[in-house]
């Protein structure tokens, strides 16, 4: 549904204007060969109030598809847990019985299509649709169906097949692995959701697609990515799975989802839904959520993204200003 790929993309991150695409020339010589094989990840960022822990994980998207993580630290510290946080996200409800949800499918899906039926080549710069044949054809297969799409929904398509053609994956294998640790020490593992309740769906399709966002700069800015970020977003993620933090602070990362959330953040039936700050609102959530475990737990374990960790005005900072201690892994 197209209001579930809005919150999916602007969960956990600010509105901002996004920079613009860096030059193929700053990844030239970045590696392209990415790491298999166990790897142990980062280390973890410690937030504690007297003898209450709680333990971080940054996870980073996408990573090495070829690699095994294993991490003993944090095999340690989920075993020793009394709860695990699980990474913040929105938990989309439409308020409708299955009969109404049923019929909402036809109405969802013709918002993914372009209005009036036109299609990319219509609604795109002929240089944007020029770059899109291109990669299309390598990466879709020349997909005929993704031609009638608004671009955002044709952009997410083409980078989902872009990294896994490129031996990428979205989660590398992390939240399975630690489902299974939480599994096998018997920790209970609690989500992290704020709740976003669409009342009036249909009304809610309607809008989408009066109000469309600007979603071409979001396809420009995943072709961007696509074309140049490719050989950076290997070497952030080898960076992520050997634990090399220095590198996955200096190594430039794609502005494409950012310039994807702005599309949908800017676009007005955002606003009519009330749904235009949701990254604040999951911050909100998650910080309450941290701070009743670290009153309530002698030991917890939490999944953040890692960019948030690396912020200097992210989640963490939050918490150190409130009075906790926040300590960094050691490099």
């Amino acid at each position: 549904m197209p209001l579930l790929v809005l919150t999916t993309l602007m969960v956990g991150a600010p509105l901002r204007a996004a920079p613009p695409p860096p030059s193929s020339t700053n990844v030239a010589d970045l590696p392209a060969v990415l790491v298999t094989g166990v790897q142990p990840g980062p280390g973890m960022w410690r937030v504690s109030r007297g003898d209450h822990e709680l333990w971080i994980l940054g996870t980073l998207s996408p990573l090495p598809r070829g690699m095994t993580w294993q991490s003993r630290e944090v095999e340690s510290v989920i075993a020793s847990a009394q709860q695990i946080l699980l990474p913040p996200s929105v938990k989309m409800k439409v308020d409708t019985g299955w009969l109404g949800k049923l019929f909402l499918l036809p109405s969802a899906y013709s918002a993914r299509k372009n209005e009036d039926g036109k299609t990319l080549q219509q609604v795109l710069s002929a240089p944007t649709y020029a770059r899109w044949q291109a990669l299309k054809q390598t990466y879709l297969n020349d997909k005929r169906s993704v031609e009638r799409w608004r671009p955002i929904f044709a952009a997410q398509a083409l980078y989902k097949a872009a990294i896994k053609a490129n031996g990428l994956s979205n989660s590398g294998g992390v939240k399975a692995a630690v489902d299974a640790l939480a599994k096998q020490h018997g920790v209970t593992e609690t989500a992290v959701d704020y709740p976003v309740t669409i009342e009036h769906p249909r009304a809610a399709i309607k809008a989408f697609k009066q109000a469309a966002p600007n979603d071409v700069m979001c396809m420009s800015r995943t072709l961007d990515a696509i074309e140049h970020d490719l050989p950076s977003m290997k070497a952030r993620a080898n960076a992520w799975a050997t634990g090399d933090l220095q590198a996955l602070r200096e190594l430039p990362d794609s502005n494409r989802r950012q310039a994807c959330i702005d599309a949908l953040a800017d676009a007005g039936f955002a606003r009519q839904l009330g749904i235009d700050d949701i990254p604040e609102k999951v911050q909100a959530t998650w910080l309450a959520a941290a701070r009743k475990a670290l009153e309530t737990n002698r030991q917890t374990f939490a999944m953040l993204s890692m960019d948030e960790l690396l912020k200097p005005d992210g989640y963490l900072a939050k918490l150190r200003a409130e009075g906790y201690t926040v300590e960094a892994p050691l490099e």
